[in-house]
């Protein structure tokens, strides 16, 4: 007890001696780099020193107590829960995909920006505080706990794991592409290379070791996504400042665009999208919003927020969240600009005439190419034969935008070695990119986890079972899950982004009105938060599986609304079933309404929490 004390009380020593430690391990890759150490050997101990780091914290934190699994002992400060929610909310789609997605879409791309940001609004104003007053382990308990039964909980549980297991599946991609880069080997047996150190954080220590190494993995990741933008920002600009200073760039490839259509567009939409109409707005604002709404409702996003010590902590919490958030979503338009004005300056424009002129393009176009990544003339740049081919095909001499494809997955990624930076860069940015999805994974998992041991299999199949039957149970199901998000990602029919835009809907759609009725609405019924749940999640999903041309029937939208923004139809028809069903059916009893009011009140004990000293006090005294 001693060393957890000790632990805890020196929390700022031991991340700055972290911090300190990663810096310096990096300047010895760097070293290694001048001396001729091969690119794989570097990478390979980016990869595995990293995983290595996460795994001996899930070791180090291994706990059997169930409040430490769970929720952490809710000892966390606010200032480490807000690091630590920022890498469970910071996953591959914000590290590795958003400014991907900036760089093909340009200013569609903000969507995700706005949403993602806003939606931490939301948290703050709407319902982590209360949920935190609440008490609970898992959002379903306070499910099961406000709609007064099982069935709620039922149908929490399965929310939580349609949304957490789709999250999963574009964290799992994630660490696939890094690893079957820098490590080698098919993205098949990558996706494992990544689980391995995801089962061993979040499966010995729960929630305990998850937040521990969620702090570490802020600080890798951080300090990943800005060193290779503020590199070349100093590189292009003379300023060490590319938030402020990559309109310079924009400009530079406005003027290459200007100067030379036809090879830095040749059809394609310029980088700056002209103001959007129609079903143009009618998106951008959708997604919006769903993005919004779904990270107000995303179960290991609020999971996070019981681990606190108190509701005060859980409000201040969100806005440390909102800082650490606030330095890598400022960065991610200067990387997606410097990272188009590097393709545009160093790839597009050069010739495809002849063999010899295909193979004097970049080795970083053939190392993506071979894992399906670049393709040119819209054959995969595995060989240099098969792209002339291609490009004899359709007529194709010089090489431009159109012509050119990367995915919008890898372009954060890649483009150290696009911009000619040391390896040991392109080895950091790899290791901040599995520190984003691995943190992720870790906290979703755990959400599964513990909803289907603490809520389906403890609150409603086995009241009675000891606390090491609930902890086996957890870590079991925790193992099955994962090697299932696994075989799923490796057949995944979507891009990070998308999949993870997927997630968003669903939980907007079938969780955020009830929580939010539930919260501030004491006239909303059991009946109505039932109704209200399978209509909003029923409907998105089946919006998803009705227009998805890959998991579903591929059929033509409603009204122009994209795939990713399905949550639209959800989450109005969730606040109106549950409205109207709600004042159709016996308002809850006084008890509960006064428990509604008890839990937006700040200050006072939480449910949960006389709960637990109820029960300690009742083993003591036995």
């Amino acid at each position: 007890m001693a060393t957890k004390g000790d632990f805890t009380d020196n929390l700022g020593r031991v991340y700055t001696f972290y911090t300190g430690g990663f810096i310096g391990f990096v300047i010895f890759l760097a070293i290694l780099e001048q001396l001729g150490v091969p690119n794989r050997i570097i990478g390979y101990l980016f990869v595995f020193m990293t995983i290595a780091v996460y795994a001996g914290i899930g070791i180090l934190s291994r706990t059997m107590q169930v409040s430490e699994y769970y929720v952490a002992g809710r000892k966390v400060p606010a200032v480490y829960n807000g690091m630590a929610t920022a890498a469970d909310w910071m996953s591959a789609a914000s590290f590795i995909g958003m400014a991907g997605t900036l760089y093909a879409q340009g200013y569609n791309g903000l969507a995700y920006i706005l949403g993602w940001t806003g939606g931490y609004v939301l948290v703050a104003v709407l319902i982590a505080p209360y949920l935190r007053k609440f008490g609970a382990y898992t959002v379903p308990d306070f499910l099961g706990a406000r709609y007064g039964g099982n069935f709620a909980r039922s149908i929490g549980i399965l929310i939580l794991f349609c949304c957490s297991f789709v999250y999963i599946m574009a964290q799992l991609s994630g660490t696939g592409v890094i690893a079957s880069r820098f490590l080698g080997i098919p993205f098949e047996f990558a996706v494992f290379v990544g689980l391995i150190g995801i089962l061993v954080c979040s499966m010995l220590g729960g929630m305990r070791a998850v937040t521990w190494t969620q702090v570490a993995q802020y600080i890798v990741l951080i300090i990943a996504y800005i060193i290779p933008v503020l590199m070349l920002s100093v590189d292009r600009t003379g300023i060490p400042i590319p938030q402020l200073s990559y309109g310079q760039a924009l400009q530079s490839i406005s003027a290459l665009e200007a100067a030379n259509a036809s090879t830095y567009l040749a059809g394609a939409a310029p980088h700056v999208v002209p103001a959007f109409g129609g079903a143009g707005a009618l998106n951008f604002f959708s997604l919006i919003l769903c993005l919004m709404v779904g990270t107000a409702a995303l179960p290991h996003v609020l999971m996070r927020f019981f681990t606190t010590p108190s509701v005060r902590e859980a409000r201040v919490s969100v806005g440390w969240t909102l800082l650490f958030i606030f330095f890598l979503y400022f960065t991610a338009p200067a990387y997606a600009a410097f990272a188009k004005l590097e393709v545009y300056e160093n790839v597009l424009g050069r010739s495809l005439a002849s063999l010899q002129d295909i193979q004097a393009l970049p080795n970083w176009v053939w190392t993506y190419g071979q894992i399906g990544l670049v393709s040119i003339c819209g054959k995969a740049a595995s060989t240099a034969d098969a792209v002339l081919a291609a490009c004899q095909a359709a007529n194709v001499t010089q090489l431009n935008f159109k012509a050119f494809t990367i995915h919008p997955d890898v372009v954060v990624i890649a483009t150290p070695e696009i911009a000619g930076l040391p390896y040991v860069i392109a080895g950091l940015v790899a290791a901040g990119g599995l520190a984003a999805a691995l943190s992720t994974a870790d906290g979703l998992l755990l959400a599964i986890a513990n909803a289907l041991s603490h809520d389906l299999y403890y609150r409603m199949i086995d009241p009675h079972a000891s606390t090491r039957r609930r902890l086996v149970i957890a870590r079991i199901l925790l193992v099955f899950v994962a090697i299932l998000a696994a075989w799923a990602t490796i057949n995944s029919p979507g891009t990070i982004l998308a999949l993870v835009a997927w997630a968003f809907s669903l939980a907007a759609g079938g969780l955020f009105p009830v929580l939010v009725l539930g919260i501030w609405w004491k006239r909303t019924t059991s009946a109505g938060a039932i109704a209200g749940m399978i209509v909003g999640f029923g409907i998105t999903l089946f919006y998803l599986l009705w227009t998805h041309p890959t998991w579903g029937f591929g059929q033509p939208v409603w009204f122009g609304v994209q795939n990713v923004s399905a949550g639209i139809f959800g989450i109005p028809l969730g606040f109106l079933v549950t409205w109207l069903v709600s004042l159709v059916t016996p308002e809850p009893g006084k008890e509960m309404q006064d428990f509604i009011d008890s839990i937006r009140l700040p200050k006072g004990e939480s449910a949960m929490d006389r709960e637990m000293r109820a029960k300690e006090a009742g083993a003591l005294g036995h």
